[in-house]
Parts: structure tokens; C-alpha cells; sequence
């Protein structure tokens, strides 16, 4: 749907302009599209110390596709869960020690392969696990899930803040190359009126293109991005909910209503839902 926004921006602005009567051919300026790309690229080259340029490509990867977890993933978020605790409630917490040391080859965690596929779903649960065998308190563990969440978005909002600020940026880089074009047809002032027109046409185009890729195309794959990292923390604040309930004593069935209680009401499973999904799980 991303390719599909950006054709319909693309489609409508240049269809508008041909009904209008503008020929497309004057749109295309290849110099205005080295200043204005060269600037902001070169702008983000500027503000990306560190680590930051791979989560710069981590930004658009993101953008460009449909990570959010459906209702069937946090569905089978709650049965893994369910089954985890399950283990630890008949064999004891130190039985999932297996489980979270290595968590690609738990035959439980293999079973759901949304959570096992992915590496931050499967490493926050994995670690949380391993912190109840370890016998960290409940309260402990809450405090440390909320450091790797706060972390989380931090780190998230350093990347999609930088690029939304180089969005920001293209307007005004499209005002200077405008003016770059206004100078340039200012040393032909002696040419006929159409030479005249078509310099400050070209020069027009750097502004119109500066406004478009950064409210058009650069801002909404930021806000992309951003809405499916709301997601991803709400499934990671699932796994905490039913993590920490059950380590305060809630029965395995108690504790993952606290974790489906975080999904987004749109997306949740119903206690229905849920309630069948359980009876259905075969030994537990």
C-alpha cells in the first residue's frame, strides 16, 4: 500500500498539472533534483554519528512493508505464553530455563513461528523468562522490562526524529534551489521572454519539489513507521503484562488475559476467542 500511496501522489499532483494545461516535460530538472537531493542526503550524512545510518535504513525497510501483528499472532502470543507458564506451574520456574537459553530450538516457542521468527519479540521474551528462572523478584522484573522498553523507544524515536527533521528541511532546500534558479535566469535577462520563462520555471520546480517529497513522500514513511513501532511495543507490553502477572501469583489462564488487556481493542482476541484457543492447547 506504501507503492500504491506514492503512485496515487505522484498520479494526482502530475495529472492535476496536465489538466491544467502544464506540459510535464518542464517538471523535470535534473539539476534541481541534484541540489535538493544532494542537500538533504548530504544533511543526513551530517546528522547520523554512531549507529544512527543503520537505523536511518532500518526507518524506510520498516516503512515499506506491514509488520503490524494481526489478532491470529497476538492470539498465538497468549497460547505460547499460556503453555510456558503451564510448564512452570507443574515442573517449576527453573523448567524454563531451557526455553529462554535457547529459544530457536524450544520445542514450545517453535511452535509459533510469528514470535519465533522474529528477533526482538523473541529475545524480550526469552530474557524475561530467563529472569524468572533466576528467581529476580516480580517487582525487580518489571522495573527491567520497562528499561529495555524505554529503551525501545528512545531508540526508535532517535531515528524516525531525524529523518522526519530532514523532511522538515526540504522546503527551505527547495527555496534555495529556486533562488539558485531565480540567479541563474537572472544572467540571461537578455534573452527572448520564452528562454526568460523557462529558467524561471525551472527555478519554481525546486520549490514545488522541495514541498512535495517532504509532505508527500519522506513524512508519511516516517509516520509509517512510526505507527507499526507503537505496535511493536504493545506487543512487547503483552509478553510484560503476563510475564509479571503470573509471577505475582495469577494462574496461567489469569495472566494472559493481563497480556491480551494490552492489545488494541481493534486487534485483540475476545475472552472467547481466547478462552476456546486455551481448552483447545493439547497437553497442557
Amino acid at each position: 500500500m506504501v507503492l500504491v500511496g506514492i503512485l496515487v501522489v505522484f498520479g494526482c499532483v502530475i495529472g492535476g498539472f496536465v489538466m491544467a494545461g502544464g506540459h510535464v516535460p518542464i517538471l523535470i530538472q535534473p539539476p534541481e533534483l541534484v541540489v535538493i537531493g544532494g542537500a538533504a542526503i548530504g544533511t543526513l550524512f551530517i546528522s547520523t554519528p554512531g549507529q544512527m545510518r543503520a537505523r536511518i535504513k532500518h526507518v524506510f525497510s520498516v516503512a515499506f512493508k506491514d509488520t503490524i501483528p494481526k489478532k491470529k499472532d497476538y492470539l498465538d502470543l497468549l497460547k505460547l505464553q499460556y503453555e510456558l507458564f503451564m510448564v512452570a506451574r507443574r515442573q517449576g520456574v527453573l523448567a524454563l530455563e531451557p526455553h529462554a537459553a535457547e529459544p530457536q530450538k524450544s520445542d514450545i516457542i517453535r511452535k509459533y513461528p510469528y514470535l519465533a521468527k522474529n528477533d526482538l519479540y523473541r529475545t524480550f521474551l526469552a530474557e524475561a523468562l530467563q529472569h524468572m528462572a533466576n528467581g529476580v523478584s516480580a517487582d525487580d522484573l518489571d522495573a527491567l522490562l520497562d528499561a529495555e522498553l524505554d529503551t525501545f523507544d528512545k531508540v526508535n524515536h532517535l531515528a524516525g526524529g531525524l529523518v522526519r527533521t530532514v523532511s522538515d528541511a526540504l522546503p527551505g532546500i527547495g527555496i534555495v534551489a529556486a533562488v539558485l534558479g531565480v540567479i541563474v535566469t537572472m544572467g540571461h535577462m537578455d534573452a527572448p521572454p520564452a528562454v526568460i520563462g523557462h529558467h524561471i520555471a525551472a527555478a519554481l520546480v525546486g520549490t514545488f519539489l522541495g514541498i512535495l517529497l517532504s509532505y508527500g513522500i519522506i513524512s508519511p514513511l516516517v509516520s509509517a513507521c512510526e505507527i507499526q513501532e507503537v505496535h511493536h511495543r504493545r506487543y512487547l507490553e503483552a509478553i510484560k503484562a503476563s510475564v509479571i502477572a503470573v509471577m505475582r501469583g495469577a494462574a496461567p489462564a489469569t495472566a494472559v488475559e493481563f497480556g491480551r488487556k494490552m492489545i488494541f481493542p481493534d486487534e485483540r482476541p475476545s475472552f472467547a476467542e481466547l478462552d476456546k484457543a486455551l481448552q483447545n492447547l493439547k497437553g497442557v
